[in-house]
């Protein structure tokens, strides 16, 4: 039992309260700390996911690496090792965020950012030693590391997390944007451009910049429609980057000042460099999240085997690190989301749990009519615990004439994600239950609306199957 005299007021976790914050369906490593989620891409008939990761503990230092993982379907995970460590001058102080951008004749090229041995980042370029693996196991750094240093007038420690790249065949370069801040506090994104993923050139003028946001991290630019994903050089390709058709951009970017993922629907114009929102009002850093709960350095990526556009975020913890170094890890991602436009309100994005998340559905409960509830997340009722952050999250969610309110909930031990009006708006909580444990632990719904009554015209509870079951993991 992790008890209070071992540190002032702290909660008496026991070991069995601690077991259960483990999930059965969210990706999480088998031990210590994860954060970013990294280059996810598919190779080869596998859905590969990188991601910020501590070999040596359960808190964040200052030695991270890459860790990596592996699946058919994006459920069921085989375990690989590390990617790639912060063995080198221009990334001995971590191997930072990064992108996979795959190449037409299928060759990977990953560009991340390098936290020098003088903590300056720095932009690094690395390939699969053999792209004959479909695991991508093993990986070289490019031996003249680094590719790109922070630019004039850009601080050394606030030039990181490059994107994706695309292919422009205007010049027939590839181009990736990196996030910033400048002297004045405003949050912006710089364009690079390369014909060979050696040799960079800065695009003159910004992207895009906005006062007061501060430094932007995990910059994220794709086009979206309202059916399929869609890929950025197809888009490019199409003509559709000034906005003649249905396809916008999404820019996103995760604050650094506030710890939140903020998007907005805009125009690209490529030839111009310039990214504009359709909103001001609502432009990136001031208007909409990705997750109006704990989601954080997100990161998507075009599958191509599917044609849709999948989201991942990372969901750290809100309990004391005393506890994470108890348990012995920290950290989930979210669960993989599908991204489309909602053509409905064409002010929002939609995003849903994969389809095959379904799959781990097991015994099923539908209830119909006469059922009253209110929807919210109220972590001040999820613990008795002392030593963990318990707010009450969320967001207004746009209803249009003639559609009843919809709210789908995905319950894992320690994480809540909640998924209104079909991912118009959605929320992630952690949740540290301290009675609600294995044969304790339940559903139940409560109305506590005084303005309004909510009635529920249908209900369906699904348990779930866990996605680590060993027996399929050994098959794989």
């Amino acid at each position: 039992m992790l008890g209070a005299d071992a540190g002032g007021n702290a909660f008496p976790w026991s070991n069995a309260m601690l077991q259960w914050q483990r999930t059965g369906f969210h990706f999480q490593p088998e031990k210590n700390w994860m954060n970013d989620p990294n280059g996810p891409v598919y190779y080869k008939g596998w859905y590969h996911l990188f991601y910020q990761y501590n070999p040596d503990g359960a808190i964040w230092g200052n030695k991270i690496a890459w860790g990596h993982a592996a699946s058919r379907d994006l459920l069921h995970w085989r375990h690989l090792p590390v990617a790639m460590s912060p063995d080198q001058w221009y990334d001995m102080s971590g191997v930072w965020s990064g992108s996979a951008t795959v190449l037409p004749d299928g060759r990977i090229v990953m560009l991340y950012t390098g936290s020098t041995n003088a903590s300056v980042q720095v932009q690094c370029l690395a390939f699969p030693t053999d792209p004959s693996d479909p695991l991508l196991i093993n990986w070289t750094k490019y031996e003249n590391n680094p590719v790109m240093y922070p630019p004039p007038g850009i601080g050394e420690k606030d030039f990181r997390d490059p994107t994706t790249a695309w292919f422009d065949g205007s010049d027939d370069t590839w181009r990736l944007v990196i996030g910033s801040k400048d002297d004045r506090h405003a949050g912006m994104v710089m364009t690079y451009k390369t014909k060979d993923f050696i040799d960079y050139e800065l695009v003159p003028g910004l992207l895009h910049r906005v006062p007061g946001t501060g430094m932007w991290e995990c910059i994220d630019l794709y086009p979206v429609g309202g059916a399929r994903g869609i890929d950025m050089t197809d888009a490019v390709e199409a003509g559709s980057t000034n906005g003649g058709d249905d396809v916008l951009h999404v820019m996103k970017e995760s604050s650094d000042d506030d710890r939140h993922d903020y998007y907005a629907l805009g125009r690209y114009d490529a030839a111009k460099n310039i990214w504009t929102p359709l909103d001001s009002d609502a432009d990136v850093g001031v208007g909409l999240r990705y997750d109006w709960g704990k989601f954080y350095a997100s990161k998507t990526f075009y599958d191509p085997a599917k044609k849709r556009r999948v989201l991942w975020g990372w969901v750290g913890e809100t309990d004391s690190e005393r506890a994470d170094v108890a348990k012995g890890w920290a950290s989930l991602q979210s669960i993989p989301r599908t991204v489309v436009l909602d053509t409905k309100t064409g002010s929002n994005l939609l995003q849903w749990p994969v389809q095959e998340v379904e799959t781990l559905r097991t015994n099923s409960t539908d209830l119909d009519g006469g059922l009253r509830t209110h929807f919210c997340h109220d972590e001040t009722r999820s613990s008795r615990a002392n030593d963990i952050v318990k707010r009450v999250v969320g967001n207004t969610v746009p209803v249009l004439n003639g559609e009843d309110l919809s709210v789908r909930v995905l319950v894992d031990h320690s994480i809540v994600e909640s998924f209104a009006m079909e991912g118009r708006s959605t929320v992630t909580s952690r949740v540290y239950p301290t009675e609600a444990i294995y044969a304790n632990a339940g559903v139940y719904l409560f109305n506590n609306a005084t303005g309004a009554q909510v009635t529920a015209t249908s209900l369906v509870v699904h348990e779930m199957d866990s996605s680590y079951n060993q027996a399929y993991m050994a098959s794989m």
